[in-house]
């Protein structure tokens, strides 16, 4: 097997670049800050959208699918909207090329300037606003409830894979609804909903909260946010879902007939999450030993490494590992049965250790003998022997356990490096060894900005559970009301 992994308290960001290569998930592409998503790395991401998608259409909402490219136009009629993504459009000016005439090479067609550039997208509200005109002109088309699963591009200057890419893939919900309340509340919906999956699914806790304006989504009313802990101590802002008021229905004239036969510009909502939560998957679970994946989400849930010494022995265990290969598969379970002869036993013990694979089964002679196999667990690194019959109901049952065993692990490191300060001392002294601070705020966009210029700290959110409590901004020293959550962050 390849080299080792490094460490990851000896360089985290290492360890995490070493691991997405040496584990097949993705890869640097020709076209610089773009990756390439690996078919393992895309079998993750999959299940997460499958899990996501399932989610979403229980709710009400429907898919749909808008351009790639955006009239210019249209990202400044929303003011605080293209001043927030001005820095990071790329702009389509041409749309032919044209063999130079000195025989150099392929230049642009300097006559096929487009009349309007088009952006690429970053993000659709502005494209998806300007169709939704056409859509609704009276309350019984409300709520129109839609999500696109697509790329985005945001041109980065310092990029790394998943975490941040100039192309990424992501899904984007769309709503319009007749009331504020109505929006309000879907907004809160769709945060419960990632939420969900990244505690359920992903065994990732997570902290709900509202996003200070400073932080707030560019043309929204109020931002909500999950975040979540990576193992260096740095928070990963794992969903966002923004209440976007009547903003993009007055840039675009998105108006309809209520109940009252009287006009009234509608109430929008937008909420995303990217492969971004690859990254977040990878950073809060992995070990130096490679990745740990949550069953829910792990491409193989089961690997099977036989140990033989003759084709007769092989044949033998294969008569007894098939037929629980398709029990398995009847269970819902996704097993690989890996009789290759390309490499030993523990090479591919090694391997799916890297890979991640929950549970490995290992079955020689001795275990055909004694009707018995060998299972091993990879969050925990435990093996033991257990009888064949009702070896599905035990895998099943093992599953669970790995699940609800990772997500205890993360949310146990979460608490043990969640700490309370109450002076800036402390506050400087703690957020170098890392973890969520939790210090009073004095609810000014001043102070925020001046702690994050002294510290590289941002608000990461105003938690939906935060205690009232009076003290003093641990900066200002002015009066406070209740604590945030302060962090270093991806």
């Amino acid at each position: 097997m390849a080299k080792a992994l490094p460490s990851r308290s000896e360089n985290y960001s290492e360890w995490y670049n070493e691991l997405i290569k040496k584990a097949d998930l993705a890869e640097n592409s020709a076209v610089r800050g773009c990756m390439v998503i690996k078919p393992y790395g895309f079998a993750i991401w999959e299940k997460m959208q499958r899990a996501l998608d399932d989610m979403f259409k229980e709710t009400g909402h429907q898919n749909a699918y808008f351009p790639l490219f955006i009239p210019k136009s249209f990202l400044s009629k929303e003011a605080s909207h293209v001043e927030g993504f001005a820095k990071e459009c790329a702009v389509v000016t041409h749309y032919r090329l044209k063999n130079a005439e000195d025989g150099s090479g392929v230049i642009v067609d300097p006559e096929a300037k487009l009349e309007e550039e088009l952006i690429v997208r970053p993000t659709s509200e502005t494209v998806i606003w300007s169709t939704y005109k056409n859509w609704i002109q009276s309350y019984r088309d409300l709520p129109l409830l839609i999500n696109q699963w697509a790329n985005v591009v945001r041109w980065e200057m310092r990029t790394r894979i998943f975490l941040r890419t100039t192309e990424f893939l992501w899904q984007e919900g769309h709503t319009a609804h007749a009331t504020s309340e109505e929006a309000q509340f879907e907004t809160r919906q769709m945060l419960d909903i990632y939420a969900q999956f990244a505690e359920e699914w992903m065994a990732l806790p997570v902290i709900k909260g509202t996003k200070t304006a400073n932080e707030r989504f560019a043309g929204a009313d109020d931002t909500l946010c999950i975040e979540a802990m990576m193992q260096d101590g740095k928070a990963l802002q794992a969903g966002t879902s923004h209440f976007l008021g009547q903003n993009f229905a007055k840039a675009f004239e998105v108006q309809f007939l209520n109940k009252q036969n009287q006009l009234d510009y509608v109430w929008g909502t937008s909420w995303g999450v990217s492969t971004r939560l690859m990254g977040a998957l990878i950073m809060a679970h992995s070990d130096d030993d490679g990745l740990v994946l949550p069953p829910k989400l792990a491409p193989i849930q089961v690997v099977i490494v036989p140990i033989y010494r003759s084709e007769e022995q092989l044949e033998l265990l294969s008569a007894k590992i098939k037929p629980l290969v398709q029990e398995l598969k009847k269970a819902g379970i996704s097993v690989k049965y890996d009789d290759s002869d390309a490499n030993k036993p523990g090479w591919k013990f090694a391997e799916y250790e890297l890979r991640g694979v929950p549970v490995r089964l290992a079955m020689g002679g001795r275990d055909l003998e004694n009707g018995t196999v060998e299972v091993a667990r990879r969050d925990l690194k435990t093996k033991e022997t257990v009888p064949f019959d009702g070896l599905t109901e035990h895998i099943k049952n093992l599953l669970e356990s790995i699940q609800e065993t990772i997500y205890a692990k993360a949310k146990a490191f979460r608490q043990e490096n969640t700490f309370t300060v109450d002076t800036f001392d402390q506050f400087q002294e703690q957020l170098e060894k890392g973890g969520f601070i939790l210090a009073h705020w004095d609810g000014t966009s001043e102070t925020e900005e001046a702690i994050k210029e002294a510290t590289k700290a941002t608000i990461r959110c105003i938690p939906f559970d935060q205690v009232a409590e009076e003290g003093v901004d641990v900066f200002s020293g002015k009066p406070s009301t209740g604590r945030v959550v302060f962090a270093r962050a991806y």
